[in-house]
């Protein structure tokens, strides 16, 4: 009886074993098994995000001078009208120092951007259409200080046509 006591418990624990292991036997398996990224895939996705950090910094630059362009446009029409009048010279020196100062600041931003792009690796050949930009803005400042005012916003509307042509490089 003890051989038959031994098999019995040997069935039962075989199959409260088989019991145990059935349900983990039915799950299904995913379809696709999760892969290890490689340093590659890894380094591009990372490029990848550079370059729309780029690209985002851009159009904000983009729009910002769009914005600037808008308010120049009111602003030079002023400052036309009132050189011509005698006695308001004060305001329109100081309306003139703020707008010269603003053309500065987005030269500054047009400098760093060109810079960022000049060493970023991906951004060659965006880099050469937008190469110059701030000279232009430059340039555009010295016309708003030599009162071509109109110039000038010839000059930094060049600029934002260039943006806009690398924002579309970009795309």
């Amino acid at each position: 009886m003890k051989p038959l006591i031994a098999k019995a418990a040997v069935c039962l624990l075989l199959i409260v074993c088989a019991a145990a292991d059935a349900p983990a036997q039915t799950r299904t398996r995913r379809s696709t098994p999760q892969r290890r990224r490689t340093p590659a895939q890894a380094s591009s996705r990372l490029d990848q995000t550079r370059f729309n950090a780029q690209r985002l910094e851009l159009a904000a630059l983009s729009k910002d001078l769009t914005r600037f362009l808008y308010l120049y446009g009111r602003l030079s029409k002023d400052l036309e009208l009132t050189a011509a009048q005698q006695g308001s010279a004060d305001a329109a020196g100081q309306a003139k120092a703020g707008l010269i100062r603003s053309i500065g600041d987005m030269r500054d931003r047009l400098d760093q951007l060109e810079g960022r792009f000049r060493f970023e690796e991906g951004l060659r050949t965006q880099y050469q259409t937008l190469q110059g930009v701030s000279a232009s803005a430059d340039r555009a400042a010295q016309q708003a200080a030599a009162n071509l005012y109109d110039q000038a916003g010839r000059t930094l509307l060049e600029v934002a046509n260039k943006l806009t042509d690398v924002l579309l490089e970009m795309q």
